[in-house]
């Protein structure tokens, strides 16, 4: 149910984009207030740049208006909440001048697609924080339960000193060479391919997970498909396929971090493992009910893995859905998230993830671009049949 206190009014809320993401967001705001007790709100306001697909969009997901145009949404007084499910490429623009007019921002992950544009759009956020307007990054996973639940037990030194994570982040929509191309695929729209796309997700994770910063980046990115069907024929692909980074933390830990798009098989895969000295954690999304924890403190013939079903009421989250045992979905992620950034609002708290928060993950992802491009961490090895041993041997025989 709604909290409406009897001196402030529903909170009024634009959201920019209606497809994947717009979808998701959509629901989350159609039914956050029906289970959980948060500030009264409307959905007022579904902009996107076709008339007639926005209007379409709107009465399925149950905003009141439309608008094609997103500048003109700022300038209402009963708008209060603007949530930004445009593509990567609109974000600075929109989510900066939105904060300059006073509104609440909720903006998709990452934050931007460039350093020096998540730079910009941090520092209008802290500038905005000083009138009261907050700001948050949706990076949902932060709300799966399982992973909330692995976030207490490791801030709770049931793990002990972690030593080493490994977060990997398996897609195969594009495995096949003839996958059309998309706004995906172009560095001027999308920033970068899986990196940017869901490696964030894993670096999240790991920032997360260990509440630490990173200190050292080396990486790797490889595009396989490097042109794809489009409406005029072949086009370049101009982003990455697959990326791999290797992470130093502050603390000393070492986290393994990988992403791919073409991984065949592999439908919406977030792998993730957490290795202390008394103990691990694992998690894959494609099981997101379930959390593998070891507690490593038990006699060793005890000892091994065991299978948490993260479905009780004392488990995040959970006392608002149904009863104990009855699982969840992926979308109820993002009802958590609206759930979160409501009280946040509410109590003039500063949101999880901040943008603050989405920076620290773009500045990883610069990173390992950097690193990749000048391939500062590869070591050349000479094939076998090549190498000096290989070739001085038949040199000495013929000395003989």
């Amino acid at each position: 149910m709604s909290m409406e206190p009897a001196n402030r009014p529903p909170l009024g809320v634009a959201m920019i984009g209606y497809a994947f993401m717009g979808k998701a967001h959509s629901n989350a705001w159609r039914n956050v207030a029906s289970f959980f007790d948060v500030p009264a709100f409307e959905q007022k306001v579904l902009v996107g740049r076709d008339a007639a697909a926005v209007s379409e969009a709107a009465a399925r997901y149950g905003w009141s208006e439309t608008a094609t145009d997103w500048r003109t949404v700022l300038d209402r007084d009963d708008i209060h909440v603007v949530d930004i499910c445009a593509p990567g490429w609109m974000h600075a623009e929109i989510a900066t001048a939105a904060l300059e007019a006073g509104k609440h921002v909720l903006l998709e992950k990452p934050l931007a697609n460039t350093l020096a544009e998540a730079e910009a759009m941090t520092t209008a956020a802290q500038e905005a924080r000083t009138r009261g307007v907050q700001s948050m990054v949706g990076f949902n996973y932060r709300r799966v339960p399982a992973l909330a639940l692995a976030k207490e037990l490791i801030s709770e030194g049931r793990l002990g000193s972690v030593r080493q994570v490994r977060a990997a982040y398996l897609q195969d929509w594009l495995a096949d060479d003839q996958a059309p191309m998309t706004w995906r695929l172009k560095k001027e729209t999308a920033g970068s391919g899986a990196l940017g796309d869901i490696a964030s997700h894993a670096i999240d994770q790991v920032l997360f997970l260990l509440g630490e910063q990173v200190t050292e980046v080396s990486g790797r990115l490889q595009t396989f498909v490097d042109r794809r069907p489009g409406a005029d024929g072949l086009e370049e692909v101009t982003v990455d396929d697959a990326a791999w980074a290797t992470l130093a933390l502050a603390s000393g830990a070492i986290a393994s971090v990988e992403a791919s798009r073409v991984a065949t098989g592999r439908k919406n895969s977030l792998q993730i493992e957490v290795y202390g000295d008394k103990g691990a954690l694992r998690f894959d999304l494609e099981n997101l009910n379930e959390l593998a924890f070891l507690d490593s403190s038990a006699p060793a013939r005890e000892q091994g893995f065991r299978r948490i079903v993260v479905t009780e009421p004392e488990h995040p989250y959970l006392d608002a859905w149904w009863p104990q045992g009855h699982t969840i979905g992926w979308e109820h992620t993002f009802t958590h998230e609206i759930r979160d950034f409501l009280l946040a609002i509410d109590a003039g708290a500063e949101p999880s993830p901040s943008f603050e928060d989405g920076l620290e993950v773009q500045r990883v992802l610069a990173a390992v671009e950097e690193s990749a491009a000048a391939h500062s961490s590869t070591i050349q090895l000479q094939p076998a049949a090549q190498s000096s041993a290989t070739v001085a041997a038949p040199a000495q025989t013929e000395g003989a």
